[in-house]
């Protein structure tokens, strides 16, 4: 992801400095298992902990020579460890450390989201309360349709975050699985205590059952679960684009002192952090589809879903904490237009009776049908003469 679109603390999940990391923190783990069974011996092991480390140049080199990721770390490692490093990557395949590593950069990304939309809940919940009262016009087909609260249309996006906190907590959950089970999920060459062992010192459960990876259905419902949230968010902002219309001006994201809103026209006050939240969701929706596509794999595996993993996570994950934290922003910093939200409540002069009306005459004996005819006479003539509804009906 291109850095204009990153935060500081998502950025660093997927750095190559820190995947390195992880994968080196689930070797020396593996080899701390192995000499609790007894197949490293312990001053092997002090050696690996010692002098295990890595250099990401290096890594880049080796890899230009091998062609494979993870045999360049384990060379370069193995040139800082020397001899004890024939102990390293015992019994594993590049699976085991890819996928492991994988679902602890996916858990701490979502704990960063989690928190992003603990904030977006709270300010919401606090925007409905201010709110309750600032009537303005509902609209239905973007026409008007009867009066609402400002309140209660921030009490919906609170409320629909909230189910989405819940659906992001169970992705979460469905992720935080680590596999250390070998060429084919067999352990064929380890031994079952050494994937307990190294998951539970990362806070992750081992697979219950794997092939050489770890299934791509808990990626793609993690994906999925980002493109929901996103399309969330993409409604919020763009609700908030359409009510920043000159036309109907009732609310309007923040736009500083020195801000300039064309290179043509020094009038404009367009609302571009809404409108780039809603492009960056188009991304992360279509990653989604991706994600699907990468559960259909060859056997045991293919690597056709390593590169459009590389791409599609750090991305999907990197820009739904920018856009959360960009909406939070405008909707703390908002401006409302109470006044405007009245005029354009009067603009159809009361015409959003019609159904107060409906009910009424049907009290009073007349059939819906004959009720709903009459009423939507007068409206018509309403909307055609630009008339008071009020006024029409009595007369």
């Amino acid at each position: 992801m291109i850095s204009r679109y990153a935060l500081p603390q998502m950025r660093k999940i997927w750095q190559e400095e820190e995947k390195f990391s992880l994968w080196l923190k689930i070797e020396i783990l593996a080899c701390q298992a192995w000499a609790k069974l007894g197949r490293i011996p312990p001053q092997a092991l002090d050696t690996i902990k010692k002098k295990a480390s890595f250099d990401v140049k290096r890594i880049k080199e080796i890899e230009d020579e091998v062609k494979h990721d993870v045999i360049a770390f384990l060379t370069n490692v193995a040139e800082h460890v020397g001899p004890a490093s024939r102990y390293i990557h015992l019994g594993l395949t590049s699976s085991d450390l890819l996928d492991t590593t994988l679902a602890l950069q996916m858990k701490m990304a979502s704990q960063i989201i989690l928190e992003d939309l603990d904030k977006l809940i709270e300010i919401l919940k606090e925007k409905a309360a201010q709110n309750k009262n600032t009537l303005m016009m509902g609209r239905t087909h973007g026409v008007h349709a009867e009066p609402i609260s400002l309140g209660l249309k921030f009490a919906l996006w609170y409320e629909e975050t909230k189910r989405n906190k819940e659906r992001m907590m169970q992705a979460d959950k469905n992720i935080s699985y680590g596999k250390l089970s070998g060429a084919v999920g067999t352990y064929a060459n380890l031994d079952p205590f050494v994937e307990e062992y190294v998951c539970e010192k990362l806070n992750l459960t081992p697979c219950p059952i794997s092939s050489q990876i770890i299934q791509r259905d808990r990626h793609a419902q993690y994906l999925s679960t980002l493109a929901i949230i996103a399309s969330s968010l993409d409604k919020f902002a763009l609700q908030i684009r359409l009510l920043q219309r000159t036309e109907t001006r009732e609310l309007e994201e923040p736009f500083s002192h020195k801000q300039k809103g064309s290179s043509a026209m020094p009038h404009k006050r367009n609302p571009i952090i809404c409108e780039r939240i809603c492009g960056l969701a188009r991304l992360i929706r279509s990653n989604s589809q991706a994600a699907l596509e990468d559960i259909a794999l060859w056997e045991e595996r293919d690597i056709s879903h390593s590169s459009v993993e590389r791409v599609i996570i750090p991305d999907s994950t990197t820009l739904l904490d920018y856009i959360i934290n960009k909406l939070a922003r405008v909707l703390e910093n908002i401006t409302i237009y109470p006044e405007d939200m009245r005029q354009n409540i009067d603009k159809t002069g009361g015409i959003f009776f019609s159904q107060r009306l409906l009910l009424e005459l049907t009290k009073k004996g007349l059939s819906r049908e004959d009720a709903y005819r009459l009423v939507q006479k007068e409206a018509m003539k309403c909307w055609q003469e630009n008339a008071d509804f009020k006024h029409l009906v009595k007369h």
